[in-house]
């Protein structure tokens, strides 16, 4: 048996693992399937969140990335038609996106067999298991949102290693 900080560390590489390895099997489909990348499947799935639109910033924000690599992936959305991308009259400066229709039947049709997909790559797990598993994530999350904040501000850095 491995001490518990151990045991955590597997832990962690294993949902690393896990996690991509499932984004690694859906990046390739949708790049065959619908010629399009999961950055882009992403940002148009943000974007269907909110009809009226996403400044850039948020956008960013919601999706855990730079202001630089969301504007790359617009700037190809936008020349696919699949996005547009207006100023705002109030503030010149920032950008608002959003799906074109166009965009957004496009990103239904992916949805759809997205789903389907992420289905079949978990389908060896029962409801009870998923459900039991969700908790057991988002109480995760929950912990480490709310405690490693804590813990850091606590934290007293060990003596540097060469290595």
């Amino acid at each position: 048996m491995y001490p518990v900080s151990k045991q955590r560390l597997r832990l962690w590489v294993r949902l690393l693992r896990s996690a991509r390895a499932i984004e690694a099997e859906l990046r390739e489909r949708l790049r065959v399937e619908f010629a399009i990348t999961l950055p882009q499947f992403d940002v148009m799935a943000a974007l269907a969140r909110k009809e009226e639109g996403m400044i850039m910033t948020e956008l960013s924000r919601f999706l855990m990335v730079s202001n630089g690599n969301v504007t790359g992936i617009i700037d190809r959305l936008v020349a696919e038609k699949l996005v547009l991308r207006q100023a705002p009259a109030e503030d010149r400066r920032a950008f608002v996106v959003r799906l074109t229709p166009k965009g957004a039947s496009q990103l239904a049709a992916i949805a759809k067999v997205h789903q389907g997909w992420v289905d079949d790559l978990l389908s060896d797990f029962d409801s009870a298991e998923v459900e039991t598993m969700i908790q057991h994530l988002d109480g995760l999350a929950s912990r480490v949102r709310g405690g490693a904040a804590r813990q850091w501000q606590n934290y007293t850095r060990p003596k540097q290693h060469n290595v």
